[in-house]
Parts: structure tokens; C-alpha cells; sequence
């Protein structure tokens, strides 16, 4: 078996100046068949398999906003339009087919390169640059293939507030969000969130400039404990690029390298507790560059094969994150 991708890049969903644009990917394509991965068609996800997220009214208001042409639909902004619900379906569907094609075995891993993105959608609305949250949809589709249980691991600048909405009450679903605090959405503190999962909705609210070092704490000492705790039978990742330390929007400190290095451990860890059964998603990354550069990182960690550094290291000094780490093994109970 070989790493598999999907690519949706949803070129007419753009709105004018708006950061999450096609441009995001322009130089990520270019570089696609150097990945040595397969390439499997993305097909448009259903309404039925959205709605397993989704309210039925939180679809249809998506589409009528849409279909009267567009415009902004939130203050983050989000925008949509004429194509941003067709685009949408097939940004959820592209992600599904990645994550089928692992759980069938036909793949033995897959990145899901799709916009729009999708952790900030909420089971009742839209917000964040998102529409449908693609994860959520591709974990719920697994519970009901059979799988057991799911975690996603979430790497993005920005709290995940839709995906850890969806699984709120689900025991079989696990969210672990390493995000910048003070940033939009305001959500994903350290305590408190979600006291009735504690080892399964895991926050991690960073300082800024928190980057390869940071990161390679909170691998070992956090994202490897819970995965050993919870033990999924398959993993998905919502890979957001604008952890990088020269992303436009965020102040976080990763490498391109850093990259790199978490998605490594992710993938050893799949393969120890998961059979190898992981899927990435791309979620933000608002520099080409770096948004490329982070694929290649990814797709590296997939494959086996040797990664390149482009000599990205942050100029940074990082945080001490030592006492905080700390605290959140002790409030989740990761000894």
C-alpha cells in the first residue's frame, strides 16, 4: 500500500483581499507529484453525511447564503459564494474518501488537501474561515463503519472549537488542540472547557513564539500519554500551517522542521496503537510557502522518505511551557 492524497482546492470559493484564498495552495501544487503518493478523485460528500455533524438548518442556511449569491456570513470573516456550498461538499468529501480508503486498507495513509476548511464549523453554524467541519465528519463516518474510536489531533494556530463541539458528549471521539492563546476564536483554555472529559477533550494554549522545542514537549509528554490512554483505532490530524512562526495572522514559533517532527511522531504512533491508520487534514496557512513547505513536511512522515529542511528555524526565543505542561498531565490524569 501506498500514501494517498486528495486534492480539493475549491479555486472559485475567493472573496476579495479575504486570506483563506486558492493562492494558499498555488505553490503546494506545483510540488504534488514530487510526494511520491497516490492520488485518489474527490467526490462530493452527501447532506446525509454532513448532517452527522451538521444540523439540517445549519446546511440549508449555508446553501441559501450561497445560492443568493454571497457575501460575509460572520464577523471572522467568513464569506461565501455562488460555489462556497459545492466547494464545501467536496472539501468534506475529499476528506472521507482519504480517511475510507486508510480504514478499508486500501492506503496506508492520506493527506487531505482540501479547502474550504472546517475545524471552527459547529454542529449549528459556520464561523472561522470554516463551513462544514471536514474532520468531524470524516471521524463520525468511521464510528459508523465500525470503528471504535477516533481521535483527532489538531496542530492549527487557532482552537478547533467546532471539532471539539461535535464531540462533546461522544466517548468514542477524542480532540487534543494545540493553538495560540488570545487569538480568535477565544475558545480552548487549559481548564475548564470540558470537565466532563478530561482525557479525551485535551486544550493546550500556547504563548507565542511556542515553536519546534515547545512542540516536541508537548509530543512526548502530552500527545503521546493520551493516545496511550485512549487508544483509537485510527487517528486523523488537523494540520493547520499557520503554526509557523512567519505565518501572516498568527505568533506561533514551528519550523517547517518542527512540522516535520510532530507529524513523524503522530504517524509512529498510529502505527503502534492504530495499525498505521492515519489521515491528515488541511485546516489553515496563509503563506504558499510555508503552507507548501508544511505538506512536504507532512507527506514526508508518511512516506518514510527523507525530508529536506529549508532552513525556516524560527528567530524566536521560545517560552517555558514546563509548568503548564505539568498542570495539564496532572488535571487529565497522564502520569
Amino acid at each position: 500500500m501506498t500514501t494517498a492524497y486528495t486534492w480539493a482546492p475549491a479555486p472559485a470559493h475567493e472573496y476579495p483581499d479575504h486570506p483563506e484564498r486558492p493562492a494558499r495552495l498555488a505553490e503546494l501544487e506545483g510540488r504534488l507529484d514530487s510526494f511520491h503518493a497516490q492520488r485518489l478523485e474527490a467526490a462530493p460528500a452527501t447532506r446525509d453525511e454532513v448532517a452527522r455533524v451538521h444540523a439540517p438548518s445549519m446546511i440549508e442556511a449555508v446553501e441559501a447564503a450561497c445560492r443568493a449569491g454571497g457575501g460575509m456570513i460572520d464577523y471572522a470573516p467568513t464569506f461565501v459564494t455562488p460555489t462556497s456550498f459545492d466547494d464545501a461538499l467536496l472539501a468534506s468529501g475529499g476528506t472521507l474518501g482519504g480517511v475510507r480508503a486508510v480504514w478499508a486498507g486500501e492506503a496506508a495513509n492520506a493527506f487531505a488537501l482540501v479547502r474550504p476548511p472546517g475545524h471552527h464549523a459547529e454542529p449549528a453554524r459556520a464561523m472561522g474561515f470554516c463551513l462544514f467541519n471536514n474532520a468531524a465528519i470524516a471521524a463520525r463516518d468511521l464510528l459508523a463503519r465500525g470503528a471504535g474510536r477516533v481521535l483527532v489531533a489538531d496542530f492549527d494556530a487557532h482552537h478547533g472549537n467546532g471539532t471539539q463541539a461535535a464531540f462533546w458528549n461522544e466517548e468514542r471521539l477524542a480532540y487534543l488542540s494545540t493553538h495560540q492563546w488570545g487569538i480568535y476564536p477565544g475558545t480552548g483554555r487549559t481548564y475548564g472547557d470540558a470537565p466532563h472529559a478530561r482525557g479525551r477533550l485535551v486544550n493546550v494554549p500556547l504563548p507565542a513564539y511556542a515553536g519546534d522545542a515547545c512542540f516536541a514537549q508537548i509530543s512526548e509528554q502530552l500527545i503521546a500519554p493520551m493516545i496511550k490512554s485512549f487508544r483509537p483505532e485510527m487517528m486523523l490530524v488537523s494540520a493547520g500551517f499557520d503554526s509557523h512562526w512567519d505565518d501572516p495572522l498568527t505568533s506561533l514559533g514551528l519550523s517547517s522542521t518542527g512540522f516535520y517532527a510532530i507529524s513523524k511522531r503522530l504517524v509512529e504512533l498510529a502505527g503502534e496503537f492504530c495499525g498505521g491508520k492515519i489521515v491528515f487534514v488541511l485546516e489553515g496557512g496563509y503563506s504558499p510557502r510555508n503552507v507548501a513547505n508544511g505538506a512536504a513536511a507532512v507527506f514526508a512522515a508518511l512516506t518514510g522518505e527523507a525530508f529536506v529542511d529549508p532552513g525556516d528555524k524560527s528567530p524566536h526565543r521560545e517560552p517555558d511551557i514546563a509548568k503548564m505542561m505539568e498542570a495539564i498531565r496532572a488535571w487529565h490524569g497522564f502520569g
